[in-house]
């Protein structure tokens, strides 16, 4: 019998994070993507329809809060607390009161700190029945981006946690500022997937799919999700731009694990790594090889709340070493390090 659920994310609602800074291009990109019939059956949470300008896209009023879009998908306000609308969102689609929906698309405020909602998305009981967390997809504006990062803690945060990075209004921008933001990010996080964009125009396959499970079946997206490489290759070298007083408080490095691990012995360590420093875990994920079972084991959380662990159906390739990568603020790997090793020599 296995410690650990096998995975099942083919069972829950995908939810995709957008996150960016204010004026970074959020509501550019909804509305381009909003048109785009590929959008079907997708849910898009946002704070208030008028932000976002749907007028034009409306099909008919659903509720107060959801309204039906051209494209098919449904579009719904956020009424109160975030956990709140997703319990009663689930609740009305299992009794069959809204239009049809396979995926959620939630877009934050511009000065959302994303720990609580991921936190949220990860951990809580009746929120992780039925939705799992598919991946952070952050927009970061080409004109201000730089200094939104030097003042704006938010603005670092939800760079560094991301799973894809989108740079809008690249066309406003010349190229030397283009290239320094772009050289800051792939420093500040390295393990993200960066695209460039000009009015929202994107293919919107890239605001979903990004976690480490594949809905199609076909793989599992563990290598990109995860990164780890990214991660040790960038924070191994120096570098030779300027890094803002803010983003060179956050790191991230991955540590990896040669032997099968001792489950028991590792999650003794974990949790005393989330004692120890979980206000400064931004984002921890990572694919372990245990001696108990024979298939990968994925962890992922931010701060001290961590997702259940779960088995995938298989390992992506023949590299069946553990790598657990952390995203941290003031956090550095000498000292996690140590303490795997005190951990190790105690037991």
């Amino acid at each position: 019998m296995s410690l650990f659920d096998r995975d099942k994310s083919a069972e829950r609602m995908p939810v995709a994070l957008i996150t960016g800074f204010l004026g970074s291009g959020k509501t550019t990109l909804l509305n381009r993507v909003l048109n785009d019939s590929r959008m079907a059956r997708s849910l898009v949470l946002v704070n208030e329809f008028g932000e976002v300008g749907l007028d034009h896209l409306f099909v008919e009023k659903v509720g107060g809060d959801m309204v039906l879009l051209q494209s098919g998908c449904v579009c719904c306000t956020i009424q109160g607390d975030l956990d709140r609308t997703l319990r009663d969102i689930a609740k009305r689609r299992a009794g069959r009161e809204t239009p049809p929906f396979d995926r959620v698309l939630l877009e934050t405020t511009g000065l959302a700190d994303p720990a609580p909602i991921l936190q949220l998305l990860l951990n809580h009981p009746m929120i992780s029945h039925d939705y799992r967390l598919d991946g952070v997809v952050t927009t970061v504006d080409a004109v201000n981006g730089a200094r939104q990062l030097d003042e704006h803690m938010e603005a670092v945060k939800q760079a560094a946690v991301a799973d894809r990075l989108l740079i809008s209004k690249t066309d406003l921008a010349d190229i030397d500022t283009n290239a320094h933001l772009r050289a800051r990010l792939e420093d500040l996080n390295p393990g993200a997937a960066l695209y460039e964009i000009v009015q929202g125009d994107i293919d919107p396959a890239l605001l979903f799919d990004s976690g480490p499970f594949d809905p199609a079946g076909k793989t599992d997206k563990v290598q990109a999700w995860l990164n780890a490489e990214a991660h040790d290759h960038a924070h191994g070298q120096g570098h030779s731009h300027d890094r803002s007083r803010h983003s060179a408080h956050i790191g991230s490095f991955c540590l990896t694990f040669d032997e099968p691990l001792d489950w028991d012995v590792f999650n003794r360590w974990l949790m005393a790594v989330r004692a120890s420093w979980g206000d400064r875990l931004l984002r921890v994920k990572g694919v372990l090889n245990v001696t108990s079972e024979d298939q990968p084991l994925v962890i992922h959380g931010v701060h001290r709340t961590f997702h259940p662990p779960t088995l995938l159906s298989r390992w992506p390739d023949d590299d069946r070493r553990s790598r657990l990568v952390f995203i941290t603020r003031d956090l550095d790997r000498t000292s996690v390090e140590e303490s795997w090793q005190q951990m190790r020599q105690e037991t």
